[in-house]
């Protein structure tokens, strides 16, 4: 994978934002710069994502789920799940019935309260994660790699600020 860096490159959101200034020269723009490029970033590596998720026959989002189970040292309610991968609960429901059904997943009642549904990996769940994991990370890596160790923490900083600013 090949990333061009620097700022001397202009990139799919200079056009737009050129455009939307164009068309309506009495407002800021400025924005569109920002979080444009969030929104660009968030696609391109979803579409990898999905790309590379695909062989496997799993969603994003079923990945997602399964991830937030791989990581938690115990078996989670629904609930729960719903919290880590901002899903609603309804999707959550239907993918790991979906889940549970390949083979991905267990859901099994709780033994303190039986109205408690928990969710854990199966082994070829944890599998799949555990094989997908690196990759997704090393993709990352790449789209970060022009970046010193102080301006990702500098970006992961302010980035911090915008998503505390828009919390649903």
């Amino acid at each position: 994978m090949t990333f061009v860096t620097g700022p001397e490159v202009p990139d799919v959101v200079d056009r737009i934002q050129a455009e939307w200034a164009k068309a309506y020269p009495d407002l800021d723009m400025r924005p569109i710069g920002i979080l444009g490029r969030i929104q660009h970033i968030a696609t391109a590596g979803n579409h990898r994502l999905d790309r590379h998720l695909e062989p496997h026959g799993v969603s994003r989002s079923e990945y997602d789920v399964l991830g937030a189970l791989a990581r938690s040292p115990r078996p989670l309610r629904a609930s729960e799940v719903v919290s880590t991968t901002m899903l609603s609960g309804a999707s959550i429901t239907k993918i790991t019935e979906n889940l549970a059904r390949r083979g991905l997943l267990v859901r099994r009642k709780s033994e303190r309260d039986g109205r408690v549904v928990l969710l854990e990996p199966t082994d070829a769940g944890r599998e799949l994660v555990d094989a997908e994991l690196p990759r997704r990370l090393a993709d990352d890596e790449a789209a970060l790699a022009g970046l010193s160790p102080h301006e990702r923490e500098s970006l992961a900083a302010l980035l911090r600020k915008v998503s505390v600013a828009v919390h649903v």
